[in-house]
């Protein structure tokens, strides 16, 4: 059942400004048959290791199932069947960037073949990476309205106590749905009114009415109550709440609705673009000025196995060499997104034109071979997204290619970066057990995505040059040369080169591309590249290309014939373990996609 059987388990808090912790307890509702023969005192006993569903409804046991909602924003909740770490990751590494033009799957062909389907768009139903992310945002959506049903329960709240906890677990709802309706579109949508602990038929509903209004009142409500600043870190901000709302009318082309929204998180003066690019990407600047909402993750915290660690990309580190890690080699970005950071002389980007050579890399060569790094200009944010050979890894000492790779005839000669520890966090941002569990929060929403969007909306609705602008200080922060990659004596790593644009942009179909080009150079490798390439109806042109680009004997092979099917793969299937689950009677209530089994 797709609301994860009403089974919860929901995590405490005990670090003091980090609400991601979770020591687990169970909550569970028990539907018992019981033989006649039976006394009825067998009835009254509680199961053991079990709490009642009256015990939590009051102040704290609210607050504690609050922070079992929040837990949920990393996907992790348990190991059992498909429901693993690296399908529900915040990040959504596999959906948002190995299923576009932004990485590989990586490692070797035969691990995790399941994302190897997803990558080359062979997309099945059954494939268990979709099932673990639907269980995930419902597990979510299930304890978001665990919060509101006991909240409506306890006696001990004050009116404005409940308003804020309302605000924040119909946030979290809504993100969940949302979640959700990016990934599969037609999606039942679930609140606490529906939902009915004694029915485990009751969220059985068709997935045939459009959830975007349901989305929307959830965000509209969290906005409405939400402080602008939040005692806590991790709880989200009535501009997080406003910048969610404007993200999702974006993905509904309301740009009229989206514009105030996300003028008002510029206006409020709380946020700016962090001076360095590459503080977004480190567990020492978390929740910098920067960052409008934040999955938070820690370590060494006596959660088991170091789970509250950034535990959906543990693959994705480099693989051996004797220097970051020795697993696993997975998530390696494309040459594709690689070559996308190629600047002209002037430092502009090469939109059309940025894949007609390669940046040089190592690909089959050993690395205690000579090899000399691509010297034609790069924009300098291509080595804090990207690992290459001959550019210092973070503070791990210069990348030594092959040495960091699996299998670069499969996943390519690069490694990914972002999400990775600095040697310097070894021991106290990474778990001990594991440090390729570290505490680097995933940024979900920053400054630097307020200003983009606010650029899209003023390309399609307002004016070019206001757009210009918002890209420009996105370009100013990338060109600051205290943010460059530099090597041990102090000097750039590799030819950095960007400027700004100073034309008047005057055509509103280049302004349209240079906004989009410029979201995938802030944004490589965060998961949103799919995703934005569907909201803005170019999927099927960008990608198509990009697999025919691919399909050479010197990089993808396994992308030979692999097509993007306009008015299909927009959205992935349903999974159809769920379709079976949402049966009453013989009738399934939730309907497959369009184009899929």
């Amino acid at each position: 059942m797709y609301y994860f059987l009403n089974i919860h388990h929901i995590a405490y808090t005990i670090h003091k400004n980090i609400i991601m912790k979770k020591t687990t307890i169970f909550i569970t509702t028990v539907c018992l048959a019981v033989a006649t023969s039976c006394s009825d005192k067998f009835l009254d006993v509680q199961p053991k290791a079990a709490l009642a569903v009256t015990v939590l409804q009051n102040k704290a046991g609210v607050n504690s199932l609050l922070i079992g909602a929040y837990s949920l924003l990393d996907g992790w909740a348990t190991p059992e069947g498909a429901y693993r770490s690296y399908n529900v990751g915040a990040d959504n590494w596999v959906y948002g960037s190995v299923a576009s033009d932004d990485a590989y799957k990586g490692t070797i062909a035969g691990d995790q073949p399941n994302i190897s389907l997803i990558e080359q768009n062979n997309i099945q139903s059954d494939n268990i990476y979709f099932r673990g992310k639907w269980r995930g945002m419902y597990d979510g959506i299930a304890r978001s309205n665990d919060v509101l049903q006991a909240m409506a329960a306890a006696k001990d709240m004050t009116d404005a106590e409940k308003a804020q906890v309302n605000a924040e677990a119909r946030f979290l709802r809504g993100h969940y749905h949302f979640e959700l309706k990016k990934m599969f579109n037609m999606v039942p949508y679930i609140d606490e009114k529906i939902y009915n602990p004694n029915d485990l038929e009751s969220t059985k509903l068709p997935n045939n009415v459009d959830i975007w209004p349901n989305i929307m009142a959830d965000l509209k409500a969290a906005y409405d109550i939400l402080p602008a600043k939040q005692s806590q870190v991790g709880r989200p901000t009535k501009w997080a709440a406003a910048a969610e709302m404007g993200k999702a009318y974006l993905f509904q082309k309301k740009y009229a609705e989206a514009k105030p929204l996300l003028e008002a998180v510029v206006a409020s003066g709380q946020y700016r673009l962090a001076d360095r690019y590459h503080d977004n990407f480190k567990a020492v600047t978390n929740n910098n000025a920067e960052s409008i909402f934040e999955v938070q993750y820690s370590v060494n915290d006596g959660a088991s196995g170091g789970e509250n660690g950034n535990i959906g990309s543990t693959l994705n580190y480099p693989y051996g060499g004797g220097g970051v890690t020795t697993c696993c080699g997975f998530f390696q970005p494309s040459q594709n997104l690689v070559n996308s950071f190629r600047t002209d002389v002037t430092g502009l980007p090469l939109m059309d034109t940025f894949n007609a050579t390669d940046v040089t890399s190592d690909q089959g060569i050993e690395s205690t071979a000579a090899f000399t790094p691509y010297a034609g200009p790069v924009d300098p944010r291509l080595d804090w997204t990207v690992g290459r050979r001959g550019i210092p890894y973070l503070d791990w000492g210069v990348h030594p290619g092959k040495n960091y790779v699996r299998d670069q005839s499969y996943g390519g000669p690069f490694s990914p970066k972002k999400h990775v520890m600095y040697k310097s966090d070894v021991g106290t941002n990474t778990f001990a057990g594991n440090p390729r569990l570290n505490a680097n929060n995933y940024r979900m929403i920053r400054y630097s995505h307020v200003l983009l969007w606010l650029a899209e909306i003023e390309v399609e609705i307002g004016d070019l040059n206001k757009a210009r602008g918002y890209v420009n200080q996105i370009r100013k922060r990338a060109a600051n040369p205290d943010g460059f990659v530099k090597t041990a004596d102090g000097k750039a790593a590799a030819n950095y080169v960007i400027s700004e644009y100073t034309a008047s942009w005057t055509d509103r179909d280049l302004a349209r591309k240079a906004v989009q080009f410029e979201e995938r150079l802030e944004f490589g490798m965060e998961g949103h590249r799919r995703f934005d390439l569907v909201r803005w109806g170019i999927a099927d042109q960008v990608l198509n290309t990009y697999y025919v680009g691919e399909s050479v004997p010197t990089k993808r092979t396994y992308l030979k014939g692999v097509t993007f099917t306009k008015g299909k793969h927009e959205y992935f299937p349903i999974p159809i373990q769920e379709i079976f689950n949402s049966k009453k009677g013989s009738t399934a209530t939730l309907t497959q996609n369009p184009g899929y089994n």
